[in-house]
């Protein structure tokens, strides 16, 4: 069906006015729709995909180009992913993309995968927003600057990114694992590239890898969110549809990987703390049938507890952990397999166990049991991930990537009907010796190769799919203060625990739920950190009525994420399910939280996990120097609830950590004396009120709650450093303590003055110096943290950076401060910094799970959404001059402590 437009005269005088090339009729042709998404196709080329979403008060935009690593040419590699970083550096209409990003209030980002990049950003659904995001998506999708001048500095960005993926020995196992199982595919190269590649590669052959292939015939649009969709694609063709389609084709690729034909190893050999093994197969591509049997398999080899390689090997203490994953691609990928093990155990029986795991499924065929349990998990995270339009919006860019975006519910039936007979016979074929890659952070007498089919046509394959019905719509939803606080029931349960409630339609009748529990005092949890954080951790390991691994199958039953942790002293969960789920659901949470049986098999598998978790921060830069951050704010004596203590100490305190201390900790303190809990979406309101009585009802530690002050404290400003040899990159931290919290009257200025400083997207000063200018680090910003019951906050700048760079860092960071404090903050970035700012909170409240987090610490605090309005009120009503006399108030370049972290044998 063709649709005509009125505001095609516009468009063409735009066309005129800007010079894009010779004026086409605009149109747009409806090509599909499933399940609530609409296709449609341009008269360019240009695939758009609308998915409108009524309960949302944010709208996302997402553009898929189809492009990725796999096309890039000898000496290229990185290419793709340092284009998508060259795409933010502007456009004739949109010179600064990341300040506009920030003034927006987006939440922004750019992925490059093997075949597809795609640039996104999430924001407040206003139609000066929505016009502004089309506008800057279309202007660099063929007119973005792509300069010599930025390269030169983006470049040294790329490279630090690099360098920081050179820290991770899983990163770097799994590239030499990929190289190696790909002889001549460019699956086999990593998407960051090579380091020489990445500091040679021309302009020109940028520049020319973006005109080939971002174009209109070559990319895939999707808007979700809040938007009338005959409006959306006025505005879409009015901004796009004046792109002229390319006279250029494409070329198909060709290159294939042979059936491999004998096992193949490699070894890496580097500074690190943990041992690593992994096993990569070749299976067919994403959208080839075999995918979801294959998809269901590591489910059943890696899932955490229930999956065979976690029994075989956790269980019996030969590994501290065990993944398993799948790179779904459009040409034929890899199953995944990997275990952490602890440095000190013996890699070459481990090893035999895992391949013995992986490949005897002939001898030991999967179980109905095992299948079913495999199918809930991942149906149960589709089934999430749909009631989500903007999940929804990003996915749809893996399976674009793969072929078409209706493969995202073609998998979902294919998971479906998947059988016993289909997981048994890709577990044969698949995970075969000849088809295997070795990895170790370290053989066949019977030739076998194994063929790995192709897709011919993934465009016949779903041409006919119509899809479901759709799932239940939900309401339209004013996330502003006032709408919230008259929507909000709050009340008090018999137990004394406090409960808000947010009643409210939400798409696929999902629910959140929010708790937080404090108890105990300054005394009573006096050296008792360790063992707080572990009595979070055991809790879904096993309660009275449940297993850990049938805590899992019942939360998959019920399509529940639960997610529980504690410090000493705190407990906080997060529940999200669907409707006709969360009885059930609370009923586990009760028996998880108050009869927990701390199996002691358990504990020593939760032990050696956070060994191997702490050891691995041994020789990490970034680790070692936000520990020492921590420790630099909160500088309290050892066993003080308030002590933060040094990687050494807290493997000496989980060597000394029992069971009897853990049981003791629970009966001793928790209940729900002091708890808030909050719930927002689609609920009964006397069927939740009841599930929370029976939780809370009677449930009482023995220790009274006394909260433990976090006065404000005048810290030393002398430097720290930690030599971490062979890491090729290396971390800055600058730490600060400011006397003001949440209630001060100068809250507001120090929030959006940190936001000028280091927030924002990629435009804040600290980014912009250190990033956009100099080129000498991926990631460089600052971040505020308040108290709300002290006059304190925590100030803290990040970078990361080459080793060699660490003293330009800290240069560029002191002339920065320098420069603000003399200089002071701008009338134009304060504008600017607002409306990113406060739109940024906006979409924070349309979020429920990040709101239902707002709402249970606003019970504790005696609080209302009055607060957040009345705190806005202040930041809007704020000028340059405002946070310029605030900032010269509190902070002063020689307070800050530096930290820095790296190789230090190559520090300039």
């Amino acid at each position: 069906m063709k649709i005509l437009r009125k505001n095609r005269i516009a468009s063409a005088l735009l066309l005129a006015l800007g010079g894009m090339g010779s004026f086409t009729a605009l149109a747009a042709d409806k090509v599909t729709e499933v399940e609530g998404i609409t296709e449609y196709r341009l008269d360019n080329g240009l695939k758009v995909l609308l998915f409108p979403d009524a309960t949302k008060e944010t709208v996302t935009v997402n553009v898929t180009y189809h492009v990725g690593s796999k096309h890039e040419n000898y000496g290229e590699t990185g290419m793709a992913h340092l284009l998508e970083h060259m795409v933010f550096k502007g456009s004739p209409n949109h010179k600064d993309i990341p300040s506009e990003l920030s003034s927006h209030g987006a939440r922004p980002n750019g992925t490059t995968w093997t075949d597809r990049t795609n640039y996104f950003e999430t924001f407040a659904a206003t139609e000066e927003n929505i016009d502004w995001a089309l506008s800057m998506e279309s202007d660099r999708m063929v007119n973005s600057f792509i300069a010599k001048k930025d390269l030169d500095t983006e470049m040294t960005v790329v490279r630090n990114e690099f360098e920081k993926g050179e820290n991770s020995p899983m990163r770097i196992t799994l590239q030499r694992m990929m190289s190696t199982a790909f002889e001549w595919h460019n699956y086999g190269k990593s998407t960051i590239g090579a380091r020489s590649d990445l500091e040679n590669v021309s302009i020109e052959r940028l520049q020319a890898f973006y005109k080939k292939y971002y174009q209109p015939d070559n990319a895939t649009l999707i808007v979700a969110g809040k938007f009338d969709s005959k409006v959306m694609l006025d505005k879409i063709e009015s901004k796009f549809g004046a792109i002229p389609k390319p006279q250029r084709a494409l070329e198909p690729l060709y290159t294939q990987e042979p059936a491999q034909d004998g096992e193949r190893q490699v070894t890496v050999r580097r500074v690190g703390d943990v041992q690593l093994l992994g096993s990569m197969y070749h299976v067919p591509p994403g959208a080839h049938e075999d995918y979801a049997a294959i998809d269901l398999l590591n489910e059943i080899l890696g899932a955490t507890p229930n999956g065979r390689l976690h029994k075989a090997m956790v269980e019996n203490k030969l590994a501290s952990s065990v993944y398993g994953m799948g790179f779904q691609w459009q040409e034929p990928g890899l199953a995944i397999f990997i275990a952490e093990l602890d440095k000190a155990a013996n890699i070459d029986k481990s090893q035999k166990v895992f391949l013995d795991t992986l490949e005897s499924i002939q001898s030991q065929p999967i179980t109905e049991k095992e299948l079913e349990t495999a199918k809930r998990t991942l149906l149960k995270n589709l089934t999430l991930a749909f009631n989500s339009s903007e999940r929804v919006a990003l996915e749809l860019s893996e399976w674009l990537g793969m072929g078409d975006w209706r493969l995202l519910f073609l998998n979902r039936d294919r998971l479906e009907k998947v059988t016993l007979a289909d997981v048994q016979r890709v577990a044969e074929y698949y995970l075969a010796q000849n088809n295997r890659t070795l990895g170790r952070f370290i053989p066949s007498e019977k030739p076998e190769r194994i063929e790995i089919p192709a897709v011919a046509d993934v465009t016949a394959m779903v041409k006919d799919y119509k899809g479901r019905e759709l799932v239940a719509q939900g309401e339209a939803f004013d996330p502003s203060q006032d709408s919230i606080d008259s929507r909000t029931q709050t009340l008090v349960l018999k137990s004394g625990t406090q409960v808000a409630l947010l009643p409210k339609k939400t798409r696929g009748e999902t629910v959140v739920l929010r708790m937080n529990a404090q108890f105990g005092d300054l005394s009573s949890l006096k050296g008792k950190n360790t063992v707080g954080e572990a009595v979070g951790e055991m809790l879904l390991r096993g309660s009275s009525k449940y297993s850990r691994e049938q805590i899992k199958e019942e939360l998959d039953k019920l399509q529940a994420n639960l997610q529980i942790g504690s410090g000493n002293g705190s407990l906080f969960l997060t529940l999200e399910t669907t409707k006709d789920k969360l009885t059930s659901v609370l009923a586990i949470v009760t028996d998880v939280l108050r009869n927990p049986t701390f199996p002691e098999k358990e504990f020593e598998q939760y032990r050696a996990e956070a060994k191997v978790a702490i050891e691995q921060n041994l020789q990490d830069p970034q680790a070692l120097a936000f520990n020492a951050f921590s420790r630099h704010q909160s500088p309290y004596d050892k066993g003080d609830p308030r002590h933060v203590g040094s990687f050494e100490e807290q493997l000496a305190e989980l060597d000394a950590l029992n069971l009897k201390q853990l049981k003791q900790y629970h009966k001793e303190f928790y209940g729900a004396k002091q708890m808030q809990i909050a719930v927002i979406g689609d609920f009964d309101t006397q069927t939740t009120l009841n599930s929370l009585e029976s939780l809370t009802n009677n449930w009482n530690g023995k220790r009274d709650y006394q909260r433990i002050d976090s006065p404000y404290l005048k810290l030393d400003a002398n430097p720290i450093s930690f030599n971490t040899p062979d890491k090729e990159n290396a971390t800055f931290v600058a730490s600060l303590q400011l006397p003001a919290g949440d209630t001060s009257v100068d809250a507001p200025a120090l929030t959006l003055g940190n936001y000028i400083l280091g927030g924002g997207f990629l435009s804040s000063r600290l980014a912009t110096r250190l990033r956009q200018q100099d080129g000498l680090s991926y990631g460089a910003g600052s971040f505020l943290q308040f108290e709300s019951e002290d006059q304190r906050a925590i100030l803290g700048a990040y970078a990361i950076c080459a080793p060699q760079n660490l003293n330009k860092v800290e240069t560029g960071f002191k002339e920065e401060i320098a420069r603000l404090l003399k200089d002071g903050f701008t009338a134009d970035e304060v504008a600017a910094a607002k409306s990113g700012l406060l739109q940024g909170r906006k979409v924070s409240r349309a979020q429920d799970k990040e709101l239902v987090r707002t709402l249970s610490k606003n019970l504790k605090l005696e609080r209302s959404m009055e607060f957040d309005k009345d705190f806005e009120a202040q930041i809007q009503a704020l000028t340059a001059e405002d946070l310029t006399k605030v900032f010269r108030n509190y902070i002063k370049v020689e307070d800050f402590a530096l930290i820095k972290a790296g190789d230090m044998s190559k520090v300039e």
